[in-house]
Formats: structure tokens, sequence, C-alpha cells
């Protein structure tokens, strides 16, 4: 059985199962740790071998960052596009809010603390996305590119880490699939978070950089800028929503 989602069918359970014949093509090259313990035929030489650690950091990194599996870049890119270098402060506690809402998911996830329908999760994410957007076009009504957003961020703040309990439960469904039988989880969990961390970072430098060049070389206003991208998103999320019900229903 499978879950479409950002990496297509991700498969409930242990992709490395005894029963499957080798390693997962979605690992790519970063299966050394994982398959050494697991098909002895594929341990690779010792100066060749990532730790573990750099394996999940890798697959987090990946996993977020991916443009082929793009709701979470929508997301982050919804989040941070009413941002102009000069509120990086401010911008810096939106993603710091996000980080601990998908944080702490992630982890009660992982754990088998908290259990809620992946397929509900996949079409609860493009809604994130959606409401999101609207929020940054409504707030952002106003804002100048000398001096950011100009209205309290408190809002934006508690939406940041309401929706990332949400994503942080479709980080975990994928991390899940990865672990499989392994005795420990601590390792792999702090090291797949990280990487998120690297990935998410990577957009929201990727989005302020294209908001650069939208007000500074195209000469959009930050108003413009954020229509345009909010828009886009906004786009795609109902596609992804109206996709994402049929199989739900």
């Amino acid at each position: 059985m499978a879950v479409r989602g950002r990496c297509g069918a991700v498969p409930l359970g242990d992709p490395l199962a005894e029963t499957t014949p080798g390693p997962p093509a979605y690992l790519g090259q970063v299966i050394p740790v994982i398959a050494s313990s697991r098909y002895p035929s594929l341990q690779p030489a010792r100066g060749a071998r990532l730790s573990e650690f750099a394996v999940y950091l890798r697959l987090g990194f990946g996993h977020i960052a991916d443009p082929k599996a793009y709701d979470h870049i929508l997301f982050v890119a919804a989040l941070t596009a009413a941002y102009p270098p000069v509120a990086w402060r401010r911008l810096v506690w939106l993603v710091t809010a996000f980080t601990i809402g998908h944080s702490v998911t992630l982890a009660l996830a992982t754990l088998d603390l908290v259990r809620v329908r992946s397929q509900l999760v996949e079409v609860l994410i493009p809604v994130t996305i959606l409401l999101t957007s609207i929020a940054a076009i409504a707030f952002s009504k106003g804002d100048t590119e000398d001096e950011g957003p100009t209205r309290s961020q408190l809002p934006q703040y508690v939406l940041a880490a309401a929706f990332g309990l949400i994503h942080g439960l479709g980080f975990s469904t994928f991390l899940r699939s990865l672990l499989g039988d392994e005795e420990s989880i601590v390792t792999p969990l702090l090291a797949f978070n990280l990487g998120l961390e690297a990935g998410q970072l990577f957009i929201v430098a990727v989005v302020m950089l294209l908001g650069v060049i939208a007000v500074r070389l195209l000469k959009l206003t930050r108003r413009e800028w954020v229509l345009i991208l909010c828009g886009g998103t906004m786009a795609v999320a109902l596609t992804m929503i109206i996709d994402r019900l049929n199989p739900v229903s």
C-alpha cells in the first residue's frame, strides 16, 4: 500500500524490508550506512562510508528542497515572500516559529506518540499553503521595501508555528518509511531534522534573492512581488487540494 505525496508513491512500512530485493531508488547515493546493516553484499569500502548522521542529514535536506516534491517549498516561499532583506530579524523569528512547530510533531509522530492518517495530512499541507498565501497578501498591504512589514507579526508567527505542526506530520511519514526496524532513532531523527532546517534556510535564501531581483531589477514593488508569487502558490495549492481530495473521497 502506498500514500500519494511529496515523493510520489511513498510506501507505508519499511521500504528496506528484508523481502525487498534491493534498496529503493529514492535513496539515491546516500545508502551506504542504511544498506550496510540490511544488505551485507552492498557494504561499501571503509573509506567510502558515510556516517549514519550524514546520511539522514542529506535525506532531510533533499526531502524539503527537492523541486519534484514542491509542497513544502511552496509553503516556505509563501511564508517568506513579504520580507525584504531589511526585515531579516523578523524573518528569523518567523522561520523559527515554523521550525518549532514541525520539530514537535516530527518527533512525536516518529516516536509513534501521535498518529494521524497520512491521507489527511497530504490534504492539509496544500491547505496550509493556500491560507499562508492569503495571509501574506492580506498582511503585506502598505509594506515598503525599506521598512518591511509594518504590522504586528504575532499573527504570522502563530500561523507559522501552527502550520508547522501539520508539515511535521508530513515529514514524519517519509522518515518512518526510512527507519523501518531501527533500534535507536535519536540520531536519525536529529540528523533528519537538521537537514530539513538546512534545506529550509536554502529555500528562504532563494526566495529572498528572487524578491530582491524582482524589486531592484524588474522594478516591482514589494506588494506586487507578493501578489505575483502568492497568487501562483494559491493556484497550485488549490490544484493540489482538488487532486488529493479525490483518493480521500
